[in-house]
């Protein structure tokens, strides 16, 4: 991407601790009104890239640029553009929903008619404002996560930190966090959201990183990160006779087919691009005498391209 328009710019960040680099030299940027994934398995050092953009952690080396500009310290006011929702729930269960919003406006330094708009605010768009004056003790785990998100909000950050922020909600609760997160980009907000789960990735963002013991090994769209895997698309075909059998080697020197699965009544076909190979492979099929009786096409998926990229899965 063009850096120069990056709200959000890390430039070779690296954290250890004692001998463990955690963060290995990551550099990606994210533009106002976009959502960066951060996807890797447990340990990759997504939440301590998340920890170095909040100001958290320091750097040991590199930098960490907020609308082209260095976060100078703990205190530094500009750390206020940047809102953060942990995996761990920041809230206190025996008091209102409300009171701990208002709690958190004040550690903002909000005056009170501020905070008391601010999380009215909130409150609405994560869709709690029948529970404003219930305590979070009565809360199920995703209206939790829902109120957490709330909280990051209060001060109106322009680059929103998700850390794995729908950890054990269920899927009612989700989806409202992506809807809520959808609302927040079309506001122009800038997010980073870290998870392990391909689909939240899928349906988010609109480009990702994928981490890997501390080192990013691609930054794309999800399309582009598609087209690194050998066969982004697998063509599954069932044939009308049970017992043929398609011989691989013909079909396997079609334009655009990397590889051939060949069995008694069927053959799965790998392609690059979907839309050129797939009439190809039919035709030969019928000029051939194979006619078939079922054709299912698949999408590569974020899995695919870990694995392609690592060797390893993303639960490994």
């Amino acid at each position: 991407m063009n850096t120069a328009s990056a709200m959000l710019e890390l430039k070779a960040a690296t954290k250890r601790f004692g001998s463990v680099t955690a963060v290995d030299s990551v550099s990606f940027g994210a533009r106002a009104g976009e959502t960066i994934g951060l996807l890797g398995p447990n340990g990759a050092g997504k939440t301590t890239t998340v920890s170095m953009i909040a100001g958290l952690l320091q750097p040991d080396a590199g930098e960490v640029l907020v609308d082209d500009r260095r976060l100078t310290g703990d205190t530094d006011p500009f750390k206020r553009r940047i809102g953060l929702v942990t995996q761990d729930i920041a809230l206190l269960e025996e008091l209102t929903a409300t009171q701990n919003l208002l709690l958190f406006a004040a550690l903002y330094d909000l005056n009170r008619t501020t905070a008391r708009r601010a999380a009215g605010e909130a409150l609405e768009l994560v869709g709690l404002t029948d529970r404003t004056g219930d305590k979070v003790r009565t809360f199920s785990g995703g209206m939790k996560r829902r109120l957490n998100l709330a909280a990051a909000l209060l001060h109106d950050p322009q680059v929103l930190l998700l850390d794995e922020p729908t950890a054990g909600v269920d899927p009612h609760s989700r989806n409202a966090i992506f809807d809520n997160l959808e609302t927040l980009k079309q506001r122009g907000k800038t997010l980073v959201y870290t998870t392990h789960y391909m689909e939240e990735a899928e349906r988010l963002c609109d480009r990702i990183v994928i981490l890997d013991r501390g080192r990013v090994v691609a930054d794309d769209t999800l399309q582009g990160l598609y087209r690194l895997v050998p066969a982004s698309n697998l063509i599954a075909i069932e044939l009308e006779d049970r017992a043929a059998t398609v011989p691989a080697e013909p079909l396997r020197a079609l334009a655009g087919v990397s590889h051939v699965e060949a069995a008694a009544g069927g053959v799965r076909v790998g392609v690059t691009n979907l839309a050129a190979t797939l009439p190809a492979v039919l035709q030969w099929l019928a000029d051939h005498a194979y006619p078939y009786r079922h054709v299912v096409t698949e999408r590569a998926d974020l899995e695919s391209v870990f694995l392609t990229l690592t060797g390893r899965t993303l639960r490994d």
